[in-house]
């Protein structure tokens, strides 16, 4: 058979003549006009002095270009010279950075990409090819437009940065207290030793206590804590209820309104005893003095709201008997110190503030927070307070020599709700992670982080006995107090000061842990949607708890 009739044999992946012979011709054109570039660069080369000239066709090194031409033959350049080297100096940058580009192989995709680059997707007389070819200079110029900007961008950000560290510099700085702050940072570290000194007898007493009786109330504790149940339940308002606090007598408790109202309700029987009348906006703190109801001329409770004003009240009269203006934005949080001397606030201005109630002066202005602060509380002894807010992290001041001793870290999302154990050293924490973080100031660290709730944890309290305020506690029928002959009842109820902890949240829960195992023993529900605050009576008897329903609830054991 003649080969004149045979076959061409096409093998699998070749391409075909006309696409062989178009790719030559272009590699013959890309030669043809490095030649040219080539030989522009020789020539400025020979303008040098001492300069040898390169062969066509040999490699350029650019960084050897620029030694060669210093700024002084630069200057000896004319503009045209000058103008032409720079545009060769560009073209071998582009092509450089040409050859790292990318190119996609299939037309159509090279199509939608000049498409995306605004650019025709076919020019007259341009094959597959060509388009590629112009593809790759297209995204060269692009690429070297955004090094260029970036390079301005970056040195722009350089500055700012420069100037941010200065400015930071500049924002640490110290303001000098008045006499009137010196002589409550005195008056509180005096009374604080001895707060600190009684409770540290009191848990030397506590831990000589029959490990058996020990044993024997947490069982009985756990055992009433699982018997809770919802015992009473009261519309409180025509707006959700924000805030609630038991009086140190554990028999009223006074419940806030978004509406700027506040109520006090004598329990068990759900009954309003007396409106107070002075917010324009939701109440956000509530906080009762610690003697309240002990003398007429006593202030006997404090609230906050979002009007920015904090009133001072007296349970005789509906309207406010003293004001503490300068919060700049919402008080979100107040609370009482310990001796009953001092107020602390909390504001969404950043700021907390501690105030004189006798004098209704401002004692400190303290930042520290990146965002809003949220919640303030005193530790038991009144040597320290706690603050944490929306920036999700938790400091403890020491109000003795106002700095900040630590910071509480390991909150994912803001924090809302805090408490100090009675113990001293514990601080609980809630958060909108949907956790409560237990830290130990001992270690200065989080020791537990519990899985609370589904929602965000609203509130967060602990058990408060208070000997001296509360009257004959009230304990189910089926607690079995006979493990210790010796101790009474108070004795038994000293004993599980702090042991539990409750929980509010927006899952529409109120948890009731047990402290030390930090174990959920019962899950309250009966409120319909969120959960805004929650507080545990003195005495043990009863939780209560105020939620977006507009209604506060009662919980204790079924048998009471």
């Amino acid at each position: 058979m003649s080969n004149s009739g045979k076959k061409e044999r096409i093998h699998f992946g070749t391409l075909e003549k006309e696409a062989v012979a178009h790719a030559k011709r272009k590699r013959e054109e890309e030669e043809e006009h490095d030649a040219m570039s080539t030989t522009v660069v020789d020539s400025l080369l020979d303008i040098s002095e001492g300069a040898v000239p390169a062969r066509p066709g040999a490699h350029i090194d650019l960084d050897q270009i620029d030694e060669v031409m210093g700024d002084d033959e630069e200057l000896m350049l004319t503009d045209d010279a000058l103008a032409t080297r720079r545009r060769a100096m560009a073209e071998f940058d582009r092509k450089r950075i040409a050859r790292t580009i990318a190119i996609p192989t299939n037309d159509a995709h090279v199509k939608d990409a000049l498409r995306q680059n605004e650019q025709p997707i076919c020019l007259f007389g341009e094959d597959a090819g060509d388009r590629r070819d112009r593809l790759r200079y297209i995204l060269s110029k692009i690429a070297i437009e955004r090094r260029d900007a970036g390079s301005e961008q970056q040195e722009i950000e350089d500055e700012d940065m420069k100037s941010d560290d200065e400015d930071e510099v500049q924002e640490v700085f110290y303001t000098e207290g008045s006499e009137a702050l010196l002589h409550a940072r005195q008056n509180i570290a005096k009374q604080s030793l001895a707060r600190a000194e009684q409770r540290v007898e009191r848990q030397r007493e506590d831990c000589k206590v029959d490990l058996a009786a020990v044993r024997c109330l947490r069982q009985n504790l756990v055992a009433q804590l699982t018997n809770y149940t919802i015992v009473g339940s009261q519309v409180g308002d025509d707006r959700p209820l924000s805030r609630i606090a038991f009086a140190p007598n554990s028999r009223q408790l006074l419940v806030g309104s978004w509406s700027g109202a506040i109520k006090l309700w004598d329990i068990p029987g759900c009954k309003m005893a007396r409106l107070f009348r002075g917010h324009t906006d939701r109440v956000g703190g509530l906080s009762f003095h610690p003697h309240a109801g002990q003398s007429k001329s006593c202030v006997d409770f404090a609230s906050g709201a979002s009007d920015n004003e904090i009133f001072l009240w007296s349970l005789e009269k509906d309207t406010p008997v003293g004001n503490l203006k300068g919060h700049q934005s919402r008080v979100v949080h107040v609370d009482h110190h310990p001796g009953g001397d001092y107020l602390g606030s909390a504001s969404y201005d950043g700021s907390w503030r501690l105030w004189d109630i006798a004098t209704e002066q401002e004692l400190l202005l303290q930042e520290g927070h990146s965002r809003e602060v949220f919640a303030l509380r005193f530790q038991c002894d009144g040597s320290l307070v706690a603050t944490a807010g929306l920036d999700g992290i938790g400091r403890i001041w020491d109000l003795r020599s106002g700095r900040s001793i630590a910071e509480l870290e390991g909150h994912a999302k803001e924090i809302f709700g805090l408490d100090w154990s009675p113990n001293g050293y514990q601080l609980a924490t809630g958060s909108a992670d949907n956790t409560v973080r237990i830290f130990d100031l001992r270690k200065i660290a989080s020791v537990q982080q519990i899985p609370a709730h589904k929602s965000m944890v609203t509130d967060v309290r602990f058990f408060h006995y208070d000997s001296t305020q509360c009257s004959e506690p009230r304990v189910s029928e089926d607690m079995d107090t006979s493990g210790d002959g010796n101790e009474d009842m108070s004795a038994h109820k000293r004993l599980c000061d702090g042991q539990y902890l409750a929980t509010a949240s927006n899952d529409g829960l109120i948890n009731v842990w047990t402290a030390g195992d930090w174990k959920l023993q019962k899950s309250l529900a009966g409120h319909v949607g969120k959960v805004l605050s929650v507080d545990i009576a003195r005495d043990g008897s009863y939780i209560a708890s105020t939620g977006f329903d507009k209604t506060f609830k009662l919980w204790a054991a079924d048998k009471i």
